[in-house]
């Protein structure tokens, strides 16, 4: 049978997709390359703004206009919104979260197969070079060591979808690991809904830090990355295990707002003073570190004060990058019932003037690298110029490098001397 695998969202759903795509491969089933040829279609939808609940109803929709087979819709809108989703044309059967592990047994009808189901078996080559529709060409595994999650911010879908926070198994995780590497993995990538949380559910309870330093210690990985973190998850002594270098100087902490007043309205466990604290403690440890975050603008009472607190606070912090997201109400969260819903227009220009000062401070660290020699994993070569191969890749501190080889160079590291920006990356030389 033709399977083909597409999604929205998270790199959370992309590495259940990646996981679904090893399991059909390991049962003898074949990925194809569009919908309209395949036999069966399954879409990891997401609901974490209102626009990515839009995205994941097009991706069915299309799935059934381009003839698929039959049309398996699964993730976080699904779930959120089940009859939905069994009305969609093509749609015959969901899965909702809560069975998504057992998703490709379940649909083929077949019992769980451990050694596949495990992680045992990876076939990272094949998977990257013949690339899920819709995804660039993959050299980076991202291995799902959490799901869940048991914050109540007031403006997230996420929790409702996904259930309360969980934490795999240090054998299974060390286990997908192994296997990646063996399949020629050069970076591995520790994704999960609450990804700090790991190991809180455990007893006796363990810690993120004890997850990164055991698979340090334990694998080989050439590199190590850490997806999104909530602040207060981490503490100075977390930021000493950046002393392994094959850790990557990249943090991704989401801020959501600046403002002391609204990140209470929010729920958010931080406040401006303990988010600067900590920035200062990574960079103190790891001076080049890359710091990005995440903003939402136009939440439900921000005021023009509370908002110039944001954009101060983000001028201040200079982060090497982030997200702006304009706020929308999401059905069953208690920041859609709150008063004071800002009109879009003010959302959507408070959004522009975040965005302007991310670029900013985005430009301005990655200056700083110009004449510098980074290692540079190379993900794409994309033409074929008079010059060379034009081919890119991500710096250990997450920035998009570019550069003309005189061969593709897939899946390989290389020593980079960056000579300059280009667009929101930068470009070198061998």
């Amino acid at each position: 049978m033709k399977i083909f695998l597409d999604m929205v969202g998270c790199r959370l759903n992309q590495a259940e997709i990646e996981q679904m795509a090893r399991q059909f491969r390991a049962r003898g089933h074949e990925i194809a390359a569009s919908a309209g040829t395949a036999d069966m279609v399954v879409i990891n939808t997401c609901s974490v703004t209102s626009a990515a609940a839009a995205d994941s109803r097009q991706k069915i929709r299309k799935a059934a206009r381009d003839g698929a087979g039959q049309v398996v819709p699964t993730g976080c809108w699904t779930s959120l919104a089940p009859a939905e989703a069994l009305s969609m044309p093509g749609v015959q059967r969901i899965v909702l979260n809560d069975a998504k592990d057992n998703l490709v047994s379940d649909l083929l009808g077949l019992p769980r197969d451990p050694s596949i189901d495990s992680g045992e078996i990876f076939d990272l080559e094949p998977l990257a070079r013949l690339s899920l529709p819709g995804l660039r060409q993959r050299t980076r595994a991202f291995i799902k060591v959490q799901d869940g999650c048991d914050n109540a911010c007031t403006f997230c879908i996420t929790t409702v979808a996904r259930g309360a926070g969980r934490s795999r198994p240090v054998a299974e995780v060390l286990a997908d690991i192994h296997a990646a590497l063996l399949g020629g993995a050069q970076e591995i990538v520790l994704t999960g809904v609450h990804l700090g949380s790991w190991g809180q559910d455990f007893s006796p309870a363990a810690h993120l830090r004890d997850l990164v330093s055991l698979i340090l210690a334990e694998t080989d990985a050439p590199r190590l990355r850490l997806s999104s973190l909530e602040p207060w998850d981490l503490d100075e002594g977390f930021f000493s295990l950046w002393n392994d270098s094959r850790l990557m100087p990249h943090l991704h902490l989401p801020l959501q707002s600046g403002s002391r007043s609204v990140l209470k309205r929010m729920l958010r466990k931080t406040t401006p003073d303990s988010f600067r604290a900590l920035v200062e403690a990574a960079r103190a440890a790891c001076p080049q570190i890359a710091v990005t975050t995440d903003i939402i603008t136009g939440f439900p009472g921000e005021t023009d004060e509370e908002f110039s607190e944001t954009l101060s606070f983000v001028n201040e912090i200079q982060f090497a990058g982030g997200h702006v997201f304009t706020y929308s109400a999401r059905p069953g969260t208690p920041a859609a019932r709150m008063k004071n819903q800002l009109p879009r227009e003010v959302r959507k220009q408070r959004n522009s003037l975040l965005r302007v000062a991310l670029e900013e401070s985005s430009r301005a660290y990655r200056q700083q690298f110009i004449g510098q020699l980074v290692p540079v994993l190379w993900e794409a070569s994309s033409e074929l110029t008079a010059a060379g191969w034009k081919i890119e890749g991500l710096s250990g501190n997450y920035i998009r490098v570019t550069t003309l080889a005189p061969a593709p160079r897939w899946n390989q590291i290389d020593p980079i001397r960056l000579t300059g920006l280009e667009g929101d990356g930068m470009m070198g030389d061998l």
